[in-house]
C-alpha cells in the first residue's frame, strides 16, 4: 500500500497515493467509499501506469466542507485538475466510480485540454437522471432525495446508527452482499463515515447536486465531450436493470465504447479483475 500523501487546493486539503510508472491515470471513488476502493486494481494499472487515487473534498481524509456550494461537482474537478498539476501532470487520463464519475464528466467539460479519456462507472448523466426521474428510480435511488433534504435531519437519523445507514447504501443499488467488500477496505470505509462531517459533507454532495450541478449541466447540454470515452455499468445494477445506460450517453460522449461488468453498482469491489481488464484494454489502446 502506498503512503498518504496531501495537496491542498483553494483551501481544502486533498488525500491521494501514488503507485506505479507511465501515463497519469487518476482514480476516484465514489459515495460512500474513499479512494481505498481502488486497491485492488491498483497494482495491474500501475503496470502501465502512474496511478493517482485521491479522496474526494468531503469524503475520507480529505477537508469536510461546511457549505453546500463547497460540495459542487464544479469545485470537486477543480480540486483533482489541480492536485494533478501540482504533481506535473497537465493531462491526465480520469476514471470514476459514482459521485467520482459525475465529478469526472464535470471535468472534461470544465477542462477539456486536461483529460486524455474519461471512463464513467455505473452512472447515468446527472441531468438525466434528475429530468427523468421515474417512480422507479426515486425508489431504487432514493437516497439522491433523502439526503438532499434540508439540514439536520438526514444527519441526524444517520448519525444514530451510521454503519447500518451507510452498509445499507452499499447493498442497495444493485445484486451486493457484505462479503462483496473486503474486509479492510469495509473498515476504512467505516472510520470515514462515522465522522458526523463526513456525513454532512455527503449530504451537502446530494443537496449541491440538485441545487447547483444540475443548472451546470443543463447549461452545458448542447456540448459533447469528444475525448475518448468509455461507459462501465453493473450488468445486474439498478440502473442497468431501468435505464439503457449507454443511451444515455449517446449525445454526451462522441468518442465512445461501453461493456456491462458482471455485478451490481459496486462491481469493481465484486469484480475486481474484470473491471482493472476492462480499464487496461480501453486505456492501453489509446
Amino acid at each position: 500500500m502506498s503512503q498518504t500523501q496531501h495537496n491542498t487546493t483553494d483551501n481544502k486539503l486533498i488525500a491521494y497515493e501514488v503507485a506505479g510508472n507511465g501515463p497519469p491515470l487518476l482514480l476516484l471513488h465514489g459515495f460512500p467509499q474513499t479512494r481505498a476502493m481502488w486497491r485492488p486494481l491498483v497494482p495491474k494499472l500501475a503496470k502501465r501506469f502512474t496511478v493517482m487515487t485521491a479522496d474526494l473534498r468531503g469524503y475520507g481524509q480529505s477537508s469536510k466542507p461546511a457549505t453546500i456550494p463547497e460540495m459542487s461537482f464544479r469545485l470537486m474537478a477543480q480540486d483533482m485538475v489541480s492536485l494533478m498539476a501540482s504533481l506535473g501532470f497537465d493531462q491526465f487520463h480520469i476514471v470514476g466510480h459514482d459521485r467520482g464519475a459525475r465529478t469526472a464528466h464535470r471535468m472534461a467539460l470544465d477542462h477539456p485540454e486536461s483529460i486524455k479519456s474519461l471512463t464513467v462507472m455505473d452512472i447515468v448523466p446527472t441531468e438525466y437522471l434528475l429530468t427523468h426521474m421515474t417512480t422507479e428510480i426515486a425508489k431504487a435511488y432514493y437516497h439522491w432525495l433523502f439526503l438532499a433534504q434540508p439540514e439536520p435531519f438526514p444527519e441526524t437519523l444517520i448519525g444514530h446508527d451510521p454503519d447500518s445507514y451507510f452498509e445499507r447504501c452499499l447493498l442497495g443499488f444493485g445484486k451486493a452482499s457484505l462479503t462483496d467488500f473486503d474486509a479492510d477496505l469495509l473498515a476504512e470505509y467505516r472510520t470515514a463515515w462515522r465522522s458526523p462531517d463526513c456525513i454532512r459533507a455527503m449530504c451537502h454532495d446530494y443537496r449541491a447536486a440538485i441545487e447547483i450541478d444540475w443548472a451546470h449541466d443543463r447549461a452545458d447540454l448542447n456540448r459533447s465531450v469528444t475525448c475518448p470515452a468509455l461507459v462501465l455499468y453493473g450488468k445486474d445494477g439498478a440502473m442497468a436493470n431501468l435505464l439503457d445506460v449507454p443511451a444515455t450517453w449517446a449525445d454526451r460522449l462522441s468518442n465512445m465504447q461501453h461493456a456491462a461488468i458482471e455485478g451490481g453498482h459496486f462491481f469493481p469491489d465484486q469484480s475486481p479483475k474484470a473491471t482493472a481488464d476492462a480499464l487496461m484494454k480501453f486505456l492501453t489502446a489509446l
